[in-house]
């Protein structure tokens, strides 16, 4: 009988987070899938015992959705802070207040160093509606990356300023070809939500 042999990886070293380059990653475009790539990578970290952290923008922060279903079952830390998702802003100093304060517990969370990847779901819509300062947030990301050269950071959202498509290391465009909202299906569970 011959012997089996399996191959195993040995990624998880002692000296991991020295030699990691950490990632800033764009999930942009006017096509479904931004925050679902996202969501597919922190599994992926999650899965490889990195400690990982979601924080939400614009959903709403009295509602659950799938992925905190289960993100949470992973162990992934999730913060969703948004008044609920809009394009069209009725109140846009209420939309401002809860960029600022969303972008403290994003900055609280960078500043800690206790995580692996951290994903700033939606944080792009909340750049290209000029609530929060692009270069400030660029700014403060400097800053950690700097001291935690291993963190890896992934921001969602349609309309990435050209300066976050600049500080990237990598950027992906979702481009839109069909959808079936236009063919009069909308939103469904454990599709969109």
């Amino acid at each position: 009988m011959t012997e089996t042999k399996e191959k195993r990886y040995k990624w998880r070293r002692e000296d991991y987070r020295e030699n990691t380059k950490g990632l800033l990653m764009v999930n942009t475009g006017d096509g479904k899938g931004k925050t679902t790539a996202a969501l597919g990578v922190l599994v992926r970290a999650a899965g490889r015992g990195m400690n990982c952290c979601l924080i939400q923008f614009m959903k709403s922060k009295s509602d659950r959705y799938g992925e905190h279903e289960s993100l949470e079952k992973l162990g992934v830390e999730i913060h969703t802070m948004g008044d609920g998702f809009t394009w069209d802003t009725k109140d846009p100093a209420q939309d401002i207040k809860t960029s600022e304060e969303t972008w403290a517990l994003c900055v609280e969370k960078l500043r800690s160093a206790d995580y692996d990847l951290i994903v700033f779901d939606e944080i792009v819509y909340v750049l290209d509606y000029k609530f929060l300062d692009v270069e400030k947030v660029l700014a403060e990301i400097k800053s950690v990356r700097e001291t935690q050269p291993h963190l890896h950071i992934i921001m969602t959202g349609r309309n990435a300023p050209e300066e976050l498509v600049e500080a990237a290391d990598l950027v992906t465009e979702m481009t839109e070809i069909k959808h079936p909202f236009h063919a009069g299906i909308y939103a469904q569970q454990g599709i969109e939500f």
